[in-house]
């Protein structure tokens, strides 16, 4: 199956005094890495947020960013981190001191800095959060996977393109290839002429004997085959239920590898610029495979 692995989405859902919001970003990436970004003392959910996203997504970078909210927050208690206040109270007074400065150090310079006066989180229950995360997350999941599928439509109607483009030109290579011997034929007669300056006489056999040698040589009716059967597979795997981004990408390079060995063996100029041709359209899936999950 075809989809992407670019896409955003996002889901929020309030349970009771708890607000929770997941937004979920998707990026190119070789293997599956979720990276999870949520206020302090939530990491225990992580146990319960990978399993969710390695159910939905097989390949890819997954960014995933959490925020909660609880009502009884703007009632919320502070406390005070002594010792990070005495720290701060005797670094002020050296400072007072060093310079001779005579005013008083007030409050709010002390109540500014950041870790002195914090928020005492209330305790809530575990479950009660992973339940009230749960509901976005898997609905911002479900829409995630949504919009992969709708770019990997489009993705899969230019990859069909390409490879009836494909097709075509294998199709001319295969036209064109029991012309080989004929073609070998005239390239002995022409280079023993060349070599003899027409002072030889030609033995007609021994020409066609060499010929046909080299013809079987550079026979190309095997990678051909092999070549339409990769196209039934790649469009196979385009089709089935499973991941295809990996599978794709091996093909494409047996693709590569079948029609770079057409190209030596024929030593055709007409043959090499349709695999020249066949090889760009090749160059062009590989980008776009490159983004398949």
């Amino acid at each position: 199956m075809i989809r992407s692995m670019t896409a955003y989405a996002g889901a929020e859902h309030t349970v009771g005094a708890i607000r929770a919001a997941v937004e979920i970003r998707g990026y190119n990436s070789r293997y599956l890495d979720v990276s999870l970004k949520m206020p302090p003392g939530y990491q225990f959910l992580e146990e319960n947020i990978r399993p969710a996203v390695a159910e939905h997504v097989s390949r890819g970078r997954v960014e995933i960013r959490l925020s909660i909210q609880c009502r009884e927050e703007a009632a919320e208690s502070f406390a005070l981190n002594e010792s990070v206040a005495d720290g701060y109270y005797a670094a002020l007074s050296e400072l007072k001191n060093r310079f001779g400065l005579g005013e008083e150090i007030p409050l709010s310079l002390l109540a500014a800095k950041t870790g002195i006066i914090e928020p005492v989180q209330a305790e809530t229950d575990p479950q009660t959060i992973w339940e009230a995360v749960a509901e976005p997350l898997y609905q911002a999941l479900e829409n995630f996977a949504e919009m992969k599928a709708a770019e990997g439509a489009n993705t899969a109607a230019d990859l069909e393109n390409r490879l009836d483009a494909v097709a075509g030109y294998l199709g001319e290579i295969a036209e064109r290839a029991p012309e080989l011997p004929a073609h070998y034929q005239q390239r002995v007669k022409e280079r023993i002429h060349q070599l003899t300056n027409g002072l030889v006489s030609i033995d007609e056999a021994r020409i066609a004997q060499e010929s046909a040698f080299l013809a079987d040589k550079c026979d190309i009716s095997e990678e051909i085959s092999r070549a339409r059967s990769h196209l039934d597979q790649f469009r196979h795997l385009m089709n089935a239920a499973e991941p295809a981004g990996r599978p794709l990408n091996f093909l494409l390079q047996e693709f590569n590898r079948e029609f770079t060995t057409m190209g030596s063996k024929a030593a055709n100029a007409e043959i090499s610029h349709v695999i020249v041709s066949a090889k760009t359209e090749l160059e062009k899936m590989r980008e776009q495979v490159q983004n398949i999950e």
